[in-house]
C-alpha cells in the first residue's frame, strides 16, 4: 500500500500530476480536512477536485464515507482516477461536469462540501449551499483577494453560521546550492461555515 498510515498528510510527490493542474499542498490539505470536521460516514462533495488529493485523503481517512470528486475536464478526471487507483481508494466517485450546471446530477446530497475554485465562484457557492444538508459544513479556498471577498460575501448572504477564515503561513526547507533555505508555500485562504 502506497500510504499505509491512518493520518492525513500524504507527501505531494506521491501523487501523479499533470502540468497546470492544481494540487493542494500537504499542509493546506491538513487544514482543509480539519475544517471539514468529517464524520465516519460523511457524504463529501469536492468541487474542483484538481489532482484528487482531498478526495483521496478523505477516502483513506474515512473509508465508510462517500466522496464525489467533480472536475470539468476529461484529462483531469482520468488523472483523479489514476491517483485513486494508486492509493487503492474505493469510496471516491469521480464526476465529469461543470459546476454549477452539473450539481443536480450529483447524488447523494452532501453533509460536507469542499469548494476548491471554479467560476463563477459565488454562483457555485450559492448552488452548492442549497444542496448542503442541514448542519452541514462548507469549506472553500481562495488564492486571491477577489475570491476571498466573493466567498466571504456569499457565506454572509447565505447566513452561514460559525464562519471562520484562516490563512496559514507554511514554509518548507529547500536546498539551494550549498545552503538550506525556507521557501514559502503559496498562501491560500480557507473559509468555512455551517448550515442550520
Amino acid at each position: 500500500m502506497l500510504w499505509p498510515y491512518k493520518t492525513p498528510g500524504i507527501p505531494d510527490d506521491l501523487f501523479e500530476r499533470l502540468p497546470g493542474i492544481p494540487l493542494s499542498k500537504r499542509e493546506v490539505r491538513l487544514l482543509l480536512i480539519s475544517a471539514l470536521r468529517l464524520k465516519q460516514d460523511s457524504v463529501v462533495w469536492d468541487i474542483g477536485a484538481g489532482t484528487g488529493t482531498i478526495p483521496i485523503e478523505i477516502g483513506l481517512l474515512c473509508p465508510d464515507s462517500q466522496v464525489i470528486a467533480v472536475e470539468r475536464d476529461q484529462d483531469v478526471v482520468n488523472l483523479i482516477r489514476r491517483n485513486c487507483d494508486r492509493f487503492e481508494v474505493q469510496n471516491v466517485k469521480i464526476f465529469e461536469g461543470q459546476a454549477p450546471d452539473c450539481l443536480d446530477q450529483l447524488k447523494p446530497l452532501p453533509d460536507r462540501v469542499c469548494l476548491e475554485g471554479g467560476r463563477p465562484i459565488k454562483d457555485i457557492l450559492t448552488e452548492v449551499w442549497q444542496r448542503l444538508k442541514p448542519e452541514g459544513r462548507l469549506v472553500a479556498t481562495a488564492s486571491n483577494l477577489e475570491n476571498l471577498y466573493l466567498i466571504s460575501e456569499g457565506l454572509a448572504a447565505l447566513q452561514a453560521r460559525n464562519i471562520e477564515v484562516v490563512q496559514g503561513a507554511v514554509n518548507r526547507l529547500e536546498t539551494k546550492g550549498i545552503y538550506q533555505t525556507l521557501a514559502a508555500v503559496d498562501p491560500i485562504f480557507i473559509l468555512s461555515g455551517e448550515k442550520f
